[in-house]
């Protein structure tokens, strides 16, 4: 195993910091990248090091459960992090500001294309009506 000499323990933390500012990585996965790959400690030893449950430290990594913040504060300090606020990572799938989303081919959210349009039931109603006066009300034709 490498030596993990402190100029080395700084470029994993940076790395680990850029990539969860990025958003290639969440809170959980840097977590348990900071445990493993700076301290190499188990989840037992390093749990007790923070003074929590080795079970909310497991839900810590796998991005489940609700910690709260002074529990993420309390692991992140343990490295010379803190929380903070960033901005948002771009993403690859949204349009810049400048362009246009694409328009799609399908209907819209929300239509149900077995519905008729308004328009067109408009026109079936007033149709409707219009047989409707030219007959008797049972359905016979006036004569």
């Amino acid at each position: 195993m490498k030596e993990n000499t402190g100029e080395r323990r700084r470029a994993v933390i940076d790395d680990i910091v850029m990539k969860h500012a990025m958003g290639t990585e969440t809170l959980g996965t840097a977590i348990r990248r900071l445990r493993l790959e700076v301290t190499g400690l188990d989840q037992d030893t390093f749990a007790v090091m923070c003074n929590m449950s080795t079970k909310a430290l497991y839900q810590i990594e796998k991005d489940k459960g609700n910690p709260t913040l002074s529990t993420l504060e309390s692991i992140l300090r343990k490295f010379g992090l803190r929380l903070g606020l960033t901005m948002a990572a771009t993403t690859l799938y949204a349009p810049s500001f400048g362009q246009q989303a694409p328009a799609s081919n399908g209907p819209a959210r929300g239509v149900n294309p077995k519905r008729q349009s308004a328009a067109r039931f408009s026109s079936v109603a007033t149709a409707r009506a219009a047989a409707k006066a030219k007959s008797d009300g049972k359905g016979r034709p006036n004569e």
